[in-house]
């Protein structure tokens, strides 16, 4: 709902986070934070591809299935079949599916595609549409059902 704000966290994600309070790091340190915009033309997808490199401090602990070697590899090698065939996941054909690698000093998070329909909504109701899956790419926010 902050134009401008959004424009700070995609050029800057580790400073427009630490305006809120948030601060990206791994076991020992702080590490870079990139986010990345889903669009109508791209989404994205996040893979740590050497390990299981997960913005923690951020998103939690994070799910068995990122760091299993079938994610990790089938990620990189077939990232629509992947989320299709373990998300459910079906983008249209001209969506381009964008791979993003973090690693032990960067992490990626993914800013998702703002739903058809939330034009207005304000910031609390659109925080409920965002999850960690959503942040990784392997969702895109759902409306819930409303009678």
């Amino acid at each position: 709902t902050d134009a401008e704000f959004r424009q700070r966290l995609l050029q800057n994600a580790g400073a427009a986070a630490a305006e809120l309070g948030i601060t990206a790091t791994n076991a020992t340190s702080e590490v870079a934070l990139r986010v990345v915009e889903s669009t109508d033309r791209v989404h994205n997808l996040v893979v740590c591809t050497l390990c299981s490199c997960y913005p923690v401090s951020i998103l939690g602990l994070s799910p068995p299935w990122y760091k299993s070697r079938e994610y990790r590899a089938r990620a990189i090698r077939e990232p629509r079949a992947l989320l299709q065939e373990s998300f459910g996941l079906e983008l249209p054909a001209d969506v381009e599916v964008a791979v993003h690698d973090s690693s032990t000093d960067l992490r990626y998070i993914v800013l998702p595609r703002r739903p058809v329909g939330t034009e207005g909504w304000s910031e609390e109701r659109l925080r409920s549409l965002v999850t960690r899956d959503t942040m990784i790419g392997v969702a895109v926010p759902a409306l819930p059902n409303e009678p």
